[in-house]
């Protein structure tokens, strides 16, 4: 039963702790701790009544068998990762067994469980932005990988241990970046068979779905916010390779864009993340009240909450093919 106090996306309300099951029965990798957003998506069926999307999600192939070297290209055999995309795309072209380092994403010690139980099981060298430089060292890398450290200082520390590639850190050029990773990993051919396989399958998923007849909000709740992800955003992109369509609110010049305004949230369904432990809270007070259950999209039962580690963190091919992912029981569904 929804509130009768209505509540602004900006306004946050104190709620009740989360059901006693909601925490158990962890479905991946990585363990589970009492503040991880993603944990609870993860665990749960239900949210606020809105569905949560793929609770038994199967990581166990997420990543790709081993891909080819290009010919006469480097073939690094020892490859420390600074960030989760740069992860994502090791494991795209089926590298990971040659990761000997890499950053868990900030606020948690462990790798995002979407990236399957091999990604789970790296040695750590830190948190993203902030590597250790003494245990890059003892991993004895001869590649390192992925976002550059805002610290000029500290990226220098590590061009001295070993060959770097900063490919950027911008989720707008997400598949760029993943084609620069793949350059950097000496597999430009192999990177590039992968998004073109991601953007088929995902032009044929969306036409068995019948995409374009469907206007979808996605929306992303932080601790005193509510942010439309416009079509520029990781999410917002791979919802326009499949062809799914976005209310005219939402067709944003920007990636995201914070709102005061409720009714923006609207649409034929409406996909909702939630940032941290604080946008979970945040999220289920609003969506809890009176101006919730004004949009038509909640009493039709067509709100679904989605992974935040996918959708607003992955920035991957693999990541994208979980959102697809999502998309197919979704769609035309209902909570």
């Amino acid at each position: 039963m929804h509130s009768s106090q209505p509540a602004g996306p900006v306004r946050r309300i104190a709620v009740t702790a989360l059901a006693a099951g909601a925490l158990v029965g962890l479905v991946g990798c990585g363990s589970a701790t009492d503040d991880d957003a993603s944990t609870v998506v993860r665990t749960t069926t239900k949210i606020a009544g809105a569905g949560v999307v793929n609770v038994e999600r199967d990581t166990g192939a997420a990543c790709a068998e081993p891909s080819p070297a290009d010919p006469g290209a480097a073939d690094p055999q020892r490859i420390v990762v600074l960030d989760t995309a740069a992860l994502d795309a090791v494991c795209a072209l089926g590298l990971q067994g040659r990761v000997v380092g890499a950053v868990t994403p900030g606020g948690t010690d462990r790798q995002p469980s979407y990236l399957g139980p091999g990604i789970a099981a790296l040695p750590g060298i830190g948190v993203a932005g902030a590597p250790e430089v003494d245990l890059v060292a003892q991993s004895g890398p001869d590649l390192i990988l992925g976002a550059a450290p805002a610290d000029p200082a500290l990226a220098d520390r590590l061009r001295a241990l070993a060959p770097t590639a900063f490919v950027g850190a911008d989720a707008v050029f997400w598949k760029d970046r993943f084609l620069a990773t793949g350059e950097a990993l000496g597999r430009s051919g192999a990177a590039r068979q992968a998004l073109d396989a991601y953007t088929a399958d995902a032009a044929r998923i969306g036409n068995e779905l019948g995409a374009r007849q469907t206007q979808a909000s996605v929306v992303r709740f932080g601790a005193d916010s509510l942010a439309i992800m416009g079509p520029g955003s990781f999410s917002g992109q791979v919802l326009a390779d499949a062809g799914v369509q976005r209310p005219p609110t939402q067709r944003l010049e920007v990636a995201s864009e914070d709102v005061d305004d409720l009714g923006r949230a609207e649409g034929d369904l409406i996909y909702v993340g939630f940032d941290g432990p604080a946008g979970l809270e945040h999220g289920k007070s609003v969506m809890d009240s009176d101006d919730w259950y004004a949009l038509g999209a909640v009493p039709d039962k067509r709100v679904f909450a989605v992974d935040d580690e996918i959708w607003n963190g992955g920035n991957g091919v693999v990541a994208a093919r979980a959102v697809l992912a999502d998309l197919q029981p979704s769609l035309n569904g209902y909570a």
